[in-house]
């Protein structure tokens, strides 16, 4: 089915006062192992959150990073375009791409975004998959532009799981949500593939140590 016009319109407005409403329901509780949280912005940075758990990445950054302004890297595809209209709707920039394999375009416009002072956000097994498999485009833009990744993770204490390629993760109302803010990971300089891929495993790895039920 397609949706346009005033449909998507209602349902964007819907789904935007729905998630808040949701969202205003959960327990947050804060793992901020980058020290980020409160502190005066001194550089940007990629954000990067597996595909399954993006439901309160907006929520989340708008509520515990009002001082971060930045953009967030989402899909060309139809459903993107929905996305990208709730992602507005939370104050935030876009920029339409594939994560898994990104374009000069994409990165010139990303880049512009890092160097304007302000962050980006990449979900990098997405929009299709593997899930928690790491898109190459991340590290392509880590390279090129300088700036670190700082992995993001949400664990739930109870959640529904959808029938997705990723699975995709719902927390259920009133649940406890614990938002990890990782490390900082700096993102080498490579001379061949094998080094590339190196990087790739490198930073998988460390996004996956944030990951407690896959």
């Amino acid at each position: 089915m397609k949706i346009e016009g005033r449909q998507a319109r209602w349902l964007i407005a819907f789904g935007s006062r729905l998630l808040q409403a949701w969202a205003r329901t959960l327990r947050f509780e804060v793992d901020d192992r980058a020290g980020l949280i409160g502190k005066p912005v001194s550089q940007s940075y990629i954000a990067a959150l597996w595909h399954n758990r993006l439901l309160l990445i907006s929520f989340a950054l708008k509520r515990f990073f009002p001082q971060r302004p930045g953009a967030g890297l989402i899909s060309a595809s139809r459903d993107g375009d929905l996305v990208t209209d709730l992602t507005h709707r939370f104050g935030f920039d876009v920029v339409r791409g594939s994560s898994s394999r990104l374009g000069a375009s994409a990165i010139l416009e990303l880049g512009n975004v890092l160097a304007s002072g302000r962050d980006i956000f990449i979900t990098p097994d997405g929009p299709r998959g593997p899930a928690y498999e790491l898109g190459p485009g991340v590290i392509f833009l880590a390279q090129k532009t300088g700036a670190a990744v700082v992995p993001l993770n949400f664990e739930y204490s109870s959640c529904w799981r959808v029938k997705s390629w990723d699975r995709f993760v719902l927390p259920r109302p009133f649940a406890k949500v614990r938002f990890i803010i990782g490390a900082p990971h700096r993102v080498k300089a490579t001379a061949s593939p094998e080094e590339f891929e190196s990087e790739r495993l490198r930073l998988q790895t460390a996004m996956m140590s944030l990951v407690e039920r896959r």
